[in-house]
């Protein structure tokens, strides 16, 4: 199953980057991380990819793990970053394929919900909120959903807005029932396994995404570097693009 994509960067380049955007995002949403790292270095080409239920590839309904499979047929072997929900996807595709993620950069990223009851409470409230999507109509969602505390730090995008318009409030209330973060299994106790390298990025700002990100540190081990940007929310590479791609492509230069 194939995903929607845009081939960007120094095609041909000795490394290939998967970027995977957040919920109510499209792939447009990585051009401008693409580009700052591009204006750095040309060692590498970009993937930028809908996920599934967003953008053009409102027409994939599949759960995380589809995604992750989705993911992984439509890149191949490559580098896999992925940002808050793309996170969680890219999380997916290296435990379900480890041979085709070659190293993995996760930014404001989970391991999911350990807890049960904690984990059907999102799941409860994420199927809340994709009935309230379908009732007010995806310009009103965006309009709401960008005003929450996470996103303070977002600088004011029309086109970013406008972008994320092109969803339908059918698709977003989809992914929030098929990809929420109270659907999918819990991936905390299989961190160890993972082997490949992996970078791990959160804004200051977003303390519980920090937390995240020192707790998968210590269970995935030594192949893990963790990079905590100062002025920076949840949205790390959309508010402080220039240093998150200087981290990136210094954590790149290591391997």
């Amino acid at each position: 199953m194939k995903l929607t994509y845009d081939l960007l960067g120094n095609q041909g380049a000795p490394q290939t980057i998967a970027f995977l955007h957040g919920f109510t995002q499209t792939r447009r949403s990585m051009h401008g991380l693409i580009s700052e790292m591009n204006n750095l270095s040309t060692l590498f080409s970009a993937i930028a990819v809908d996920a599934p239920l967003h953008g053009d590839s409102q027409q994939v309904a599949v759960d995380v793990a589809g995604a992750a499979d989705a993911l992984v047929d439509t890149c191949g072997p490559a580098i896999y970053l992925g940002y808050s929900m793309g996170a969680r996807m890219c999380l997916h595709a290296a435990l379900q394929h480890p041979s085709e993620v070659k190293a993995l950069v996760l930014i404001s990223g989970t391991a999911g919900i350990i807890d049960p009851i904690q984990r059907q409470h999102r799941k409860d409230s994420d199927n809340e909120l994709a009935d309230h999507v379908e009732q007010i109509g995806t310009h009103q969602f965006i309009a709401e959903w960008l005003a929450k505390p996470m996103f303070a730090l977002l600088p004011d995008n029309p086109k970013d807005i406008e972008q994320r318009c092109t969803n339908s409030a059918a698709s977003l209330a989809s992914s929030l029932r098929l990809c929420g973060t109270g659907t999918q299994e819990s991936l905390w106790d299989k961190l160890p396994s993972l082997s490949m390298p992996v970078l791990l990025i959160a804004g200051a700002h977003d303390e519980a995404f920090c937390q995240h990100a020192r707790r998968m540190q210590e269970l995935i081990g030594e192949n893990a570097s963790i990079k905590i940007v100062q002025d920076a929310g949840h949205s790390v590479h959309l508010e402080q693009p220039v240093e998150t791609a200087e981290i990136i492509l210094n954590w790149l230069a290591t391997l």
